[in-house]
């Protein structure tokens, strides 16, 4: 590490690895003058098993750098560099993509990744004053996260309450990468009660012991078949009263 204050060059490395199959992640940042800006905070996911991989980062809101510059390559063979592509905030396609946040977020897309495979992702900032990189090493497998289930419908009868949903229309290949499901549903009263149904393959479910006349609100999360990766953010609520 050296640091010299002034109109010098700044570097500061530090590096952070696990191990096993979690994140390794290397942090090199250089300037010429003052301290060097903090690293895009990169986060990966796989909407798709294993078509859709995107990596994002917010822009800094305060002085953002002047461009990106964001490339990929197999861990054991680092030679092998390919370009990310890189999806700006004011893009029609970052649009498409669902987002809650009101930073400005920059995606990369990493087309046709292989599976059982390390990549290292290299994201480096650019500022006038130099340059920031943050490497990320991951595994496909390690980042799966679908997007919600939609379409969450519920209903009864004097026999049978029946909830059901629909598989993200995100998720490709449902047919070879199946998902699984993990039902919550809450009873609302003074003190709210949680019930979790959890790795169940269909995409409906008949619920029993409904109280009468009690309110209950039902969500839905999907993750792959195998539990590869972590299960999606669950779907919006519905609420239905018994009646």
């Amino acid at each position: 590490m050296a640091v010299m204050a002034g109109s010098v060059c700044v570097t500061v490395t530090l590096l952070m690895c696990v191990v096993g199959s979690e994140a390794l992640d290397l942090l090199r940042a250089a300037g010429t003058s003052g301290y060097p800006r903090s690293p895009p905070k990169v986060h990966c996911r796989c909407a798709s098993y294993p078509n859709l991989t995107l990596c994002s980062w917010p822009e800094p809101s305060h002085l953002p750098p002047t461009h990106y510059i964001a490339t990929y390559s197999e861990r054991h063979r680092e030679l092998d560099i390919k370009q990310c592509q890189l999806i700006p905030p004011s893009s029609s396609s970052s649009a498409l993509i669902s987002s809650s946040s009101s930073e400005k977020i920059w995606r990369c897309y990493l087309p046709n990744l292989k599976l059982l495979t390390d990549y290292i992702i290299n994201i480096t900032a650019v500022y006038p004053s130099g340059d920031v990189t943050y490497l990320r090493r991951f595994m496909l497998e390690d980042v799966v996260k679908p997007d919600p289930p939609v379409d969450i419908r519920f209903s009864t009868n004097h026999t049978r309450n029946l909830l059901e949903w629909s598989a993200p229309p995100t998720w490709g290949n449902l047919h070879i990468f199946p998902l699984k499901y993990q039902i919550l549903y809450e009873l609302t009263s003074r003190s709210t009660r949680r019930f979790f149904i959890k790795d169940y393959e269909d995409t409906k479910f008949e619920l029993k012991g409904l109280i009468s006349l009690k309110t209950y609100v039902f969500q839905v999360c999907a993750m792959e078949l195998l539990g590869l990766g972590e299960c999606s953010a669950y779907s919006s609520p519905i609420e239905i009263t018994m009646p």
